[in-house]
């Protein structure tokens, strides 16, 4: 690891890090050296995560379904530690609806979680950014804000949203040095593909071949490049959207 990915003495905020993606972020940031903040719905997977980092993790139950749940979350962080470098936007919900299907109550559950607590949690923590001298956030969006999927138009139009406010945030809060960038995953083998993978015949296959290094992707694949735009490597890189899909 080079010195430009060392986060020693750096606080680092991971939503959904009780599996998948999160997880594994969380233990990568934690290898370069930074204190993890890991949040998510489920305790005990939360801290089966916690017992395998090295600098002193600390574990915060949340659930970011409800009104006020991402400012309360960033009130509970401020509680626990004394300000945030990283902040690691991951938890969010996947919703697989034909435009027929849709109910409000389905918008309304799918951009709760993937679009307002991220953007109260990111607004919550920013002051505290601001007052270290700067941080870098990263939202975890998707491929389906880019491509446009079949039965997915809410999903899709939350990780929509979650790039454009990116680009938007970069720019209200560069002159901080508070760097924001998003990565948008393509297939990635987590838990969310588990059921699928395991009882659709062909399914792998199938999919993969839409990819250009004809594989899916793992959860490390995209950990590292979120330590990438947590670290120092990207200093001046904000405002950017990427794909990491495997093309």
């Amino acid at each position: 690891m080079t010195d430009a990915h060392d986060l020693t003495g750096r606080i680092a905020v991971v939503t959904g890090a009780s599996r998948g993606i999160g997880e594994d972020t969380a233990r990568a940031l934690d290898r370069a050296g930074a204190r993890i903040v890991l949040t998510g719905r489920t305790v005990a997977d939360l801290e089966r995560v916690a017992a395998d980092l090295g600098n002193d993790p600390v574990i915060i139950e949340a659930d970011l379904s409800g009104p006020g749940a991402g400012s309360e979350l960033a009130e509970r962080i401020l509680a626990e530690v004394e300000g945030v470098d990283i902040l690691v936007n991951n938890a969010g919900i996947p919703m697989r609806r034909s435009p027929e299907q849709l109910t409000e109550d389905d918008v309304d559950a799918v951009f709760s979680i993937n679009v307002r607590s991220l953007l109260m949690l990111t607004v919550g923590l920013g002051p505290s950014m601001k007052a270290r001298g700067g941080g870098s956030i990263v939202n975890i969006s998707s491929v389906a804000g880019l491509s446009g999927p079949i039965g997915r138009v809410a999903y899709a139009g939350t990780k929509g949203a979650v790039d454009a406010m990116t680009r938007a945030l970069a720019a209200d809060w560069g002159p901080d040095g508070i760097r924001v960038n998003s990565i948008c995953p393509g297939l990635i083998a987590t838990a969310i593909w588990e059921e699928a993978r395991t009882t659709v015949p062909g399914l792998i296959e199938q999919l993969q071949e839409g990819i250009a290094l004809k594989r899916w992707g793992s959860g490390d694949e995209i950990a590292d490049v979120v330590l990438f735009f947590a670290s120092d490597a990207s200093r001046y890189v904000t405002g950017e959207t990427i794909a990491v899909d495997g093309g």
